[in-house]
Formats: structure tokens, sequence, C-alpha cells
């Protein structure tokens, strides 16, 4: 007699890490050749647990090394009170938990909540990872959402065509220490609308469709320009995580052995503990010349790989892609090629980063803003300052953006010269990054104009180290009109609005005596004088022109 499990196939389809363009995780999809098992598996709790054991035999006979992302319906879960059939299912593969996540799957309507709370926390618990599937197409409260605390939250590619939202939702998984993916990304613009938006990792038929055996290679359209614009700070160790390729620190040098030739894509193997925790690290060349050197093999191959590794390099996952390079940079030469393994806040490993990805991604950050530079000052661009921007509002950061220039700048030009006009701009250029170093953005946006980005209660020190200087051109004086905008979250949409607010308070600062500052609040009506008053009288020793700059 034939069973339903005798039609059932299961597709595998890539989850992308947006950064590295690597294929950070495998979706095990349910492929049904006849009936409709899945509508079934919603009513059905027990089915829907047992079609997640089949997934991951599934993927035991692909042999994949990547982590599994295995979907199961939340009303299961509440239901079953966990999966203990599953947790025995990864273990009988030679996998353990945490190399599964769990994709929790809508509806949660009419859905117990302390009943999936309470099943969560046992499964996070046995180690398996957490997973919020179809949020923004589906029917999760928010209030739940943050409840679970998942791991990733996966957003219907639906919400593409809303940056706000996929923006306000990277604010709260960043809140919740998870990271966000796109499903459904099929064109190249919703890529690119998924990068912009703060997406760490996606999946869609743009990179690879589902399919029976697993894609080795995957299409990621190369990032436009402006893309890779990060903060000072430098990019979370997130966005460059690859899958690890683990075993257990009993194993011996012929089981590392065996996984190294089988697998030349690995560069070297977390050796971890029964909890995940990574114990040692082996190197892919280290090794294999060990093994390979005279008796190397009869020494070895039956002895702990133990012996033929070395303590590892870890990192937690909230570090910055410039922290990986200084736990690089401590241990010597030998070791600048080792991967290093990411690790979460109860010292079990996430995955692996590869210096080459952190130098590639932190150069080409370097090479654009070099290309940005302006070439009198040698201060970055707008591009610099309004890509932060956005990220601030992003992020749902407050922040305070000025605009200053300098009074009358063409009858400065025009009675010192340009040479000395030049000097002038220089000489501010670099008070101001002298006053913002450590605590500010300084962009120069062209001819007199500067921008500064800083934390309010950062400005009155900044700015005072500047507008309080005495400046001249040619032995005569010259005063700075200054504009500043607080931006308080939810107050802007962009760096557009924020800039829209600044274009009438720099008018209104120009039109007061002497050095001047305003300040206004996004959102809020009138402005506060900081210094000047009165109105701006002709500049003395200048000839008169024409309308002010």
């Amino acid at each position: 007699m034939h069973s339903w499990t005798d039609t059932l196939r299961f597709a595998f389809q890539p989850v992308v890490n947006l950064r590295t363009g690597a294929v950070a995780a495998l979706e095990i999809l349910a492929r049904p050749e006849t009936g409709d098992i899945l509508a079934e598996a919603r009513r059905d709790p027990e089915l829907d647990g047992r079609l997640a054991v089949l997934a991951v035999r599934a993927a035991t006979l692909k042999e994949t090394l990547l982590p599994l992302h295995v979907n199961v319906f939340a009303a299961t879960l509440a239901d079953l009170g966990g999966l203990t059939p599953l947790h025995d299912a990864v273990r009988a593969a030679g996998r353990m938990p945490w190399e599964v996540t769990l994709d929790i799957v809508p509806p949660y309507t009419h859905v117990p909540q302390r009943a999936l709370l309470e099943a969560v926390a046992s499964l996070r618990e046995q180690g398996f990872r957490i997973s919020a599937d179809g949020i923004g197409d589906g029917d999760v409260p928010l209030r739940l959402l943050t409840d679970l605390s998942p791991d990733l939250v996966k957003l219907d590619g639906s919400l593409l065509s809303r940056p706000a939202a996929v923006r306000a939702m990277r604010t709260l998984c960043e809140h919740l220490g998870a990271l966000v993916a796109v499903e459904g990304v099929e064109t190249e613009l919703q890529c690119a609308a998924a990068l912009a938006a703060g997406a760490q990792l996606a999946q869609g038929d743009l990179f690879a469709p589902p399919a029976r055996i697993p894609a080795a290679d995957v299409y990621v359209p190369p990032r436009s320009p402006g893309a890779l614009a990060v903060p000072r700070s430098g990019p979370s160790v997130r966005e460059f995580v690859r899958p690890a390729a683990v075993l257990p620190v009993t194993a011996s040098a012929g089981q590392v052995r065996a996984l190294l030739t089988g697998s030349p894509d690995v560069s070297g193997v977390l050796l971890v503990d029964q909890t995940g925790v990574p114990v040692r690290s082996v190197h892919r060349s280290r090794f294999l010349l060990s093994m390979s050197g005279r008796y190397g093999h009869a020494l070895y191959a039956d002895r702990p790989a133990f012996k033929l590794s070395d303590a590892p390099r870890t990192v937690g996952v909230d570090a910055t892609a410039w922290e990986v390079l200084d736990v690089v940079a401590i241990g010597g030469r030998d070791r600048t090629s080792d991967d290093v393994a990411v690790v979460d806040h109860r010292g079990r490993y996430v995955g692996v980063v590869r210096l080459a990805d952190l130098v590639r991604a932190l150069a080409e950050t370097r090479v654009e803003e070099a290309a940005g530079l302006n070439p009198l000052t040698r201060l970055p661009g707008s591009d610099a300052i309004t890509s932060e921007v956005d990220r601030r509002i992003g992020d749902g950061r407050a922040f305070a953006l000025s605009w200053l220039d300098i009074d009358h700048f063409k009858q400065v030009n025009d009675g010192a010269g340009f040479a000395a006009g030049d000097e002038l701009i220089r000489s501010v250029g670099r008070a101001l990054e002298q006053a913002a170093a450590r605590h500010a953005r300084v962009g120069h946006i062209g001819g007199d104009d500067f921008l500064l980005l800083a934390e309010e209660e950062a400005l009155d020190p900044l700015i005072s180290g500047v507008l309080d200087a005495p400046w001249s051109a040619g032995g005569r004086p010259v005063t700075l009109s200054l504009a500043t905008v607080v931006c308080l979250p939810g107050s802007v949409s962009d760096h557009r609005q924020a800039a829209a607010h600044l274009a009438p308070l720099k008018k209104a600062a120009k039109a007061l005596s002497g050095t001047s500052w305003v300040l206004a609040r996004a959102g809020l009506p009138g402005h506060e004088i900081r210094r000047g008053s009165g109105t701006a009288p002709a500049p003395a020793g200048y000839a008169a022109a024409e309308p002010l700059g």
C-alpha cells in the first residue's frame, strides 16, 4: 500500500548573504506530487511535525554542510509543545540543533500565545534557532513578534515597495538582536531595495529557484556605488557571517580530513563541545600539510584532531568588521588567514567570517569614500553625510544636522583673491574636522558650504570652537553662518526632508548680524537664535556685489 510519503519530494532554496554573496543556509520546501499536504499539515499538527522530520532527513541525503531552515506552523508548536521527534532526527542526521533554524509560519490567529512562547523557549533551550516567517503578509501581532525575540525575521517581498516599513523592521530587529531577510526577491531592483533598506539576507528566484539539488552557485547582482557606505565604526560582523564547518571536539583527524577533502570550499573546521561552543579551530592548509607529510596519515588519522588544531579566534555577533581585524592582528602572522568564529551571547557558534571578505568590503568602502573627497579640503562630500543621515533615520536614532557657510564669500573672493578664499575654506574645514574628531562627521559639499552631523548634546562644544574663532581673509574679518535642525525619531523620513528643514534656517541665520547660529527642531514651529542679532550689514572693506552667497 502506498504512503503519502511516496509522492512527497523536497526542494532546496538558498538563503543568500547580501553582503558577501555567499549561501548562508538552505530552506527545505515540501513539494508533494499529488494532493495538498501543506493545507492538511496546517490543520494537523502531528502531520506538520512529521513533515519537519522528513525535511531534515531529505537534507541529510544531499550531504549538505549548510545550515538548514525548516518550516513549521505556529499552531503546530503551540499544540505539540515543541518537536521532540525533530530533535531526534537532527541528532540522527549527525547535525547539531543550532545548525537548524525553525521558520515559524503564519497563521497566528487563534494560536494560544502562551503555549507558543513556551514551545519556542523549549526549542531555543535545545539549541534550535528561531525565525519569524511571512512578516508583512501574515498576521503576527507586533507584540508577539517582540516576545518571540527571533534570531531572524523573514519579510515578505511585497514590503520592498514600502521601504520605510523595511527600515522600521530593521530597527526593531537590531533591538531584538535579529537579522533581517527578505523573501521572494525576483528582480535586481528588488535586491537593491532590500540592500538599501538594510536587509542582510534574502532569498528568491533572482538568486536561485527552489531545486531538488541544492544550488552550488547563486547569482547576486553587483552592488551599486554608495551601497557600501558605512559609519566609521564599520559594518557589523553579522553582514559577513558564513556557515561554519563543524565537528564535535572528539572528532578524529581522519574525520576532519574526510570533511575537508570532500568539501574544497571549506577553509577550516570548528571543533565544538556539546553545547555548540567552539573549543578548537582547524585550519585547512596547515592541517592537510601535516596529514600529507611523511607518516602523517599513519601518525594522526585515528588520533584526535584536537592535536592538529589551534585555539579558536572568536568575536561576538555584535562586533564590527574593524574589531574582527583587531582580533586577527593580535595573533601570529601564520594565522592571518584563519577563519574567525562568530559566537552568540551564550558563546555558541553562529558561523565564521573570512578575512578576505572583510578586507574587500572595507577596502571598497575606503575607495568610495576617497572618490567622494573634496579636492580642496579632503573632506567627504555630501553623499557620505546623507547616507549616514538615512542610516540614523532607519535606525530610529536622533541626530542634529548642521549647514555652515562663510558669509558674503563671493565678495571675500573678489576682494582678497581666490587664493585667500581657498585658504579660508581649508582653514574652516580643518577647524571643523578637529572640533568634530570622534564626536561628529564633517562633509564639504562644495564652495564654502559644509555639513556637520552630530548628537545634539555634542553641538555646543563642537560649534563654539569654530564660531568663536576669529576668521579673516586678506587681513579683513570674516563671519560664518550656521543652521541646525535637530531630528528626533520619526520627525523626518529621509535626508531630503532634513535638508529641506535646513534651507529656511540658513536664510534666517544669514539675515542676522555677525557670526550667527540658528537652531530648530523638525516638526516644531519656529527657531532659536543662538548667535547673532539684528540684520546683517554689508561686509566692511569689500566692494558691494550681487546677492549674497
